[in-house]
């Protein structure tokens, strides 16, 4: 049977679909290159991925990882910190980076034709930085105002408060951009030694997208990189499955923000893609069973939704949602029941194809940017070694079926592996709130 949406994008972009490549290499220094070719594209995108993050951070050390990648556009060997962003600009680009649990990655993405810039600052910063004590106390005060406003969006904040839930003392249940008091801790000598450990091959890959081409990406990652070899390697180890639990994180004001889900699957995990429909099914957008029970027959909350987050050796299923006090309990009581029924009744074939078309226009759409392409080829290629071409992730959904979605409920939602995280008041129905009572 032939994939609807596929035969769509095909008739759209024939040229694109047709001369399409999606290459994995490896350069002669060991560097892993991921390569998206696409054909009629006007821009050129390249990014240096590193294979740490906020997982393998000692807690003294927590945030240094996200406090590295913000002092590397700080200058360089050749160029300071107006230079980089002046010739990022003048080619008509745009230099960032970012920061997760286990990966850190800096990218370039410019005009075709200006696409020698991208790949020099790209390598720049990444090899040359100065790291000078001076730029590092400069971005402790703006990354300590990035704390400080991520704690203050509470619809982002759970995310994480859900994270330290679920993996108690794991470094996945790390924050991130740390604490104001690790970020404060952190000296020249920490992000010095932690640069030179971590930033080198094995622990780095290369991955191009847009109008580029396979042996010249090579070629600038070996000529680039070659030189930082020697990492001692990561020595990272899955977080153990701990039952259920229950944290309130303390909020002033009536309004409490709620995560409560299971541990799943990690990234590299034969039932993932049907994880991501269940989660559609579950959670994403107006029509989804959670947003209408909770939401649209009872008007308990403004928002819900729910979320998959995958790692390595690790993933999560949650549902969040926000509401006043007096209207948490129902609201946990609610969105319980709604998974049980879901156990209980199963899915419809038509439920499952709206959750499938929903995550296939989503993927189609992003697939329009080379900045997205090469976020979604570098964070599968770190978590689970694989290059998938945007195609292959079509056929692999459109496979699914109600049995597949129905397996992986019974597997993921499970009382006795519930974690609730509740980012407001501890009131005492949620002091006494014993999980095991729940209707799931």
């Amino acid at each position: 049977m032939v994939n609807p949406v596929k035969l769509i994008y095909q008739l759209l972009h024939p040229q694109s679909v047709s001369e399409y490549e999606l290459t994995l290499k490896e350069s002669p220094s060991g560097i892993p290159v991921a390569v998206e070719r696409i054909p009629g594209s006007q821009t050129s995108g390249y990014l240096l991925a590193v294979r740490t993050g906020s997982r393998d951070e000692p807690q003294a050390l927590m945030g240094i990882s996200h406090l590295l990648e913000h002092v590397l556009f700080r200058g360089t060997k050749n160029r300071d910190n107006v230079q980089i962003m002046r010739e990022m600009e003048a080619a008509g680009g745009q230099l960032n980076a970012f920061t997760s649990a286990e990966v850190t990655a800096y990218f370039g993405v410019t005009l075709d034709r200006t696409a020698q810039v991208a790949k020099d600052l790209v390598a720049d910063i990444t090899v040359n930085p100065l790291i000078r004590s001076a730029d590092i106390e400069m971005e402790k005060k703006i990354v300590l105002q990035e704390i400080s406003m991520w704690e203050d969006d509470p619809d982002s904040y759970i995310h994480s408060l859900f994270a330290r839930t679920m993996w108690e003392d794991h470094g996945l249940g790390q924050l991130e951009a740390g604490t104001v008091e690790t970020v404060k801790a952190l000296g020249e000598e920490d992000l010095r030694s932690y640069f030179e450990e971590r930033y080198r091959i094995p622990e780095i890959a290369v991955i191009a997208c847009g109008n580029v081409d396979v042996d010249e990406v090579v070629d600038w990652a070996e000529e680039s990189f070659e030189g930082r070899n020697g990492s001692p390697g990561l020595d990272r180890s899955p977080p153990q499955n701990h039952g259920t639990g229950l944290r309130v994180f303390p909020r002033e004001g009536d309004h409490s923000y709620v995560a409560m889900g299971f541990p799943a699957y990690p990234a590299n995990h034969p039932d993932r893609t049907a994880l991501r429909a269940l989660n559609a099914i579950m959670g994403a957008g107006g029509s989804s069973r959670l947003f209408q029970s909770v939401r649209e027959e009872k008007g308990l909350v403004y928002s819900i939704h729910t979320s998959v987050d995958q790692h390595s050796d690790a993933g999560s299923l949650a549902a969040y949602f926000s509401s006043t006090e007096d209207n948490v309990m129902e609201t946990i009581e609610t969105v319980a029941k709604e998974m049980r029924r879901l156990l209980e009744e199963g899915i419809e074939e038509d439920e499952l194809q709206k959750a499938k078309n929903m995550i296939r226009g989503h993927l189609v759409r992003a697939m329009e940017s080379t900045s997205t392409r090469m976020y979604r080829l570098a964070r599968n290629y770190m978590l689970s070694g694989e290059a998938v071409t945007f195609m292959d992730d079509l056929e692999r959904m459109d496979a699914v079926n109600v049995d597949d979605v129905m397996r992986v409920a019974a597997d993921i939602l499970r009382p006795e592996r519930l974690n609730l995280a509740v980012y407001g008041r501890e009131t005492e129905e949620l002091r006494s709130l014993d999980l095991s009572s729940l209707d799931l």
